[in-house]
């Protein structure tokens, strides 16, 4: 291929993916449907990443997929009839261009793979959302709520509750959301009012409530009701102090944004989200690195058969560690954060137990705290009832990341250069790094990176919508 065709191609490409862009903020806002490209949404994608997203359809099939090919595909959306939904473009295209080379037939192929999405059901009514705390875990759920805002997104976030008040802490609450270390700036513009204590965020007024406490709440004035409180401060987490929340007018129901105690049901979603039922009034999302290992110790499970295992999580530090060495209470943590690697516990091998029962007592787990300060892994070293190797064990993850109900949470690669800061930004609970793969007879050793921010807020939103009984269903089933 000569120089001038490289280029030539890529224009093309990107000419395309321009006239993709308003087809996809189409389907979302006038029918809600979100479209995404082997469940990674295409939707406020800039031109570029329409393009670079196509690009990973080789990781998961071997063969290569072009904006060409999914236009037609997306046009075809437009002109249907469909319910709110989520329509995977990636998989609907390798299926439908891997023996033909035309689009006849396309439109019986597409009724035939969304028959369950024609059945005339509407945008539901949006359910309100209010976030009890403003830290990392709060404010990437803020983005990824405004980020999906509209008459095709059925949660809507309409406050956030803090401690302060003081003069100049809306503007700096503000800024943080704006620019991040981690994450990179805002999506969007941000508008201050101090006069009524409000963030207006891509056009959503969020009210910003100063208490100390749940009681000093009620969230009716502010025209709230019936709302879901994602409570993402961690200071209670059993029963008891949660219910404080669900106490206050216009509250509903409580989302915790770590492991629960007691008999809360922890909830890893593609695991068990099922347990939700339409009376719970508090459920747990679990933890991060609970998120990240367990769909993937349930795929080898179901396939291979557990029978003991350990989990050494390698992560990064976090905000509950000194930056210098100072007092902490506990073990090790008193020690700098950014300086050195800190041996520390983990309760999240044990915790796989309460989403996946069928593992209790086989795990055990530690972790170790390393100056990185985003994206970790989980190394998981498995003993197993049948026994396998590298190639056949990798192919079957490669397959559950891209074929299986826990598509959304397992991601995978084979990339040999691939480093932790590559998996910032990553939606998915956890990614197998198939290139480090150990399998030898009935033992094996995987690598899950997972990003223990932005995955894991993308999980605490999937739990969102189960709960608020809006969660809408991905097609091709």
């Amino acid at each position: 291929m000569s120089p001038e065709k490289h280029l030539l191609d890529w224009q093309t490409s990107q000419t395309i993916a321009e006239s993709i862009s308003p087809l996809l903020g189409q389907l979302y806002r006038q029918k809600g449907v979100e479209v995404i490209l082997f469940g990674k949404t295409l939707v406020n994608a800039a031109t570029i990443d329409i393009i670079k997203t196509h690009r990973i359809a080789r990781r998961y099939t071997g063969d290569a997929l072009s904006p060409e090919q999914t236009l037609p595909i997306i046009k075809c959306l437009t002109e249907m009839e469909l319910s709110p939904c989520r329509v995977d473009v990636g998989q609907l295209a390798h299926e439908f261009w891997k023996d033909r080379d035309d689009e006849h037939g396309l439109k019986d192929f597409l009724h035939t793979k969304l028959m369950g999405a024609m059945n005339g059901q509407t945008v539901k009514e949006p359910r309100d959302v209010v976030l009890y705390g403003f830290g990392r875990i709060g404010r990437l759920l803020t983005r990824l709520m405004i980020e999906k805002s509209g008459p095709g997104y059925p949660l809507r976030l309409r406050a956030i509750v803090v401690r302060g008040g003081k003069k100049g802490d809306l503007e700096k609450r503000a800024s943080l959301l704006r620019r991040d270390s981690v994450h990179g700036q805002f999506n969007g513009s941000i508008i201050v009012d101090e006069e009524r204590k409000a963030l207006i965020a891509n056009g959503n007024y969020i009210q910003i409530i100063y208490a100390n406490k749940p009681e000093e709440i009620d969230y009716t004035t502010y025209g709230i009701n019936d709302a879901l409180v994602v409570d993402n401060t961690g200071v209670w987490r059993d029963a008891e102090g949660l219910s404080q929340h669900v106490a206050c007018n216009g509250a509903q129901k409580v989302l915790l944004t770590a492991p629960g105690k007691g008999d809360i049901k922890n909830v890893v979603f593609g695991v068990n989200e099922d347990v939700i039922q339409a009376e719970d009034t508090i459920i747990s999302a679990a933890s991060c690195t609970t998120n990240a290992i367990t769909p993937v110790l349930k795929a080898i499970n179901d396939k291979y058969g557990v029978t003991s295992g350990h989990i050494e999580t390698v992560h990064s530090f976090t905000n509950d560690q000194n930056l210098i060495d100072n007092f902490h209470s506990g073990e090790r943590r008193g020690r700098s954060a950014s300086l050195n690697m800190v041996l520390t516990e983990t309760g999240a091998a044990k915790a796989v137990a309460k989403a996946l029962p069928e593992l209790a007592g086989k795990l055990t787990g530690n972790a170790i705290r390393v100056p990185t300060p985003n994206v970790s892994m989980a190394v998981a070293n498995l003993n197993l009832e049948k026994g396998t190797d590298k190639e056949e064990l990798n192919e079957y993850l490669r397959e559950m990341a891209l074929k299986s109900n826990m598509a959304a949470q397992i991601d995978y690669t084979d990339s040999t250069e691939i480093v932790s800061s590559d998996l910032v930004g990553s939606r998915h609970a956890g990614v197998v790094d198939g290139a480090a793969t150990i399998a030898q007879d009935s033992r094996c050793v995987l690598y899950i990176w997972y990003d223990n921010e932005f995955g894991y807020s993308c999980q605490v939103v999937h739990c969102m919508e189960q709960m608020m009984g809006v969660r809408y269903t991905t097609y091709p089933a």
